[in-house]
C-alpha cells in the first residue's frame, strides 16, 4: 500500500477530508492522491500556487511575510496548509514550498523545502472539554538530487508527515476515550 493510500484510508476511516496546497511539487501531491481508487471519499482538491502572488491571493498567506521572507519559508508553508484547509473546507491541509532548482530562489539554495500539515482542533464532542488548538506542524528539509528527485521526495515526505499526524491524532483520541493512560 502506498503512503497516499494509507493516508486516504485513515481519513476515510475517520470521515475526514484533505486539501493540498502545492508550490514546488506543481500538482504531484494531488496526482499521487488521486491515483488511489476511491480518493474522492476524502480528497477535496488542491491549489497549485506556483507564483508567489497566488499564495497570498488564493491561500491567504500574509503578503508582508511573502514580501519580507519570500515564498520559501516555514511560516509560508504553515499558512499555505491552513489556507487551503479553510478555503477548500477540509479537515486537514498539507502544503509544499521550496526550491527544486536548477537555480536558488529567494536567497535559498536548491533543495531547501518546507512541508506542512494543518489539522482540526481537538474533538471536544468526545471529551466534553473545550476543543484544543488546531494541529499544525512544519518540517524543514535539505534535499539532494536533481529537480525531479527533490520534487518526488517532497511528495513522499509531506504524505508521511500527514500519516504521522493522523496516526498520532488517532492515538490521542483513543487515550482520551479510554480515560487517560
Amino acid at each position: 500500500m502506498t503512503e497516499a493510500a494509507r493516508v486516504l484510508a485513515l481519513l476515510a476511516e475517520r470521515g475526514q477530508t484533505l486539501a493540498v496546497a502545492e508550490s514546488l511539487t506543481g500538482g504531484l501531491v494531488a496526482a499521487e492522491l488521486t491515483g488511489v481508487p476511491g480518493a474522492s471519499a476524502s480528497f477535496r482538491g488542491s491549489v497549485t500556487a506556483y507564483a508567489t502572488a497566488l499564495k497570498h491571493e488564493l491561500l491567504g498567506v500574509d503578503g508582508t511575510l511573502l514580501a519580507e521572507r519570500g515564498a520559501v519559508d516555514p511560516e509560508v508553508a504553515s499558512q499555505m496548509a491552513t489556507g487551503v484547509r479553510v478555503r477548500l473546507g477540509a479537515d486537514w491541509g498539507i502544503a509544499t514550498t521550496g526550491v527544486a532548482g536548477p537555480d536558488p530562489q529567494d536567497g535559498q539554495p536548491v533543495g531547501t523545502v518546507y512541508v506542512a500539515v494543518a489539522g482540526p482542533a481537538g474533538d471536544a464532542s468526545r471529551t466534553g472539554a473545550p476543543a484544543g488548538p488546531p494541529v499544525g506542524k512544519v518540517v524543514p528539509l535539505r534535499l539532494n538530487g536533481d529537480r525531479g528527485e527533490i520534487r518526488r521526495e517532497s511528495v513522499r515526505i509531506v504524505l508521511e508527515l500527514l500519516h504521522e499526524e493522523l496516526s498520532g491524532n488517532v492515538r490521542a483520541q483513543d487515550t482520551e476515550q479510554n480515560g487517560g493512560n
